[in-house]
């Protein structure tokens, strides 16, 4: 799982990073939200406290931000 984490975050910041994502787009947080997980997973096997907070509060706010994407498309 933290493997995966890894490369998601990689995957998203490598793309916005050379504009073929934009950060208004869901998958952008998509790729965030897998790599939260995929750490934060990580970290509570390896007993990282501190690594687990940072991922679950990353993801919570890539999750607000597909939400807010998807209200905006809808109005």
């Amino acid at each position: 799982m933290g493997w995966m984490g890894t490369f998601a975050y990689l995957i998203a910041y490598f793309l916005l990073s050379i504009n073929r994502l934009k950060a208004e787009k869901k998958l952008y947080h998509i790729l965030n939200v897998a790599g939260a997980i995929g750490l934060a997973c990580n970290a509570v096997f390896l007993k990282d406290y501190p690594n687990v907070i940072v991922n679950v509060v990353w993801a919570t706010i890539a999750l607000s931000a597909i939400l807010l994407i998807a209200l905006r498309k809808r109005n």
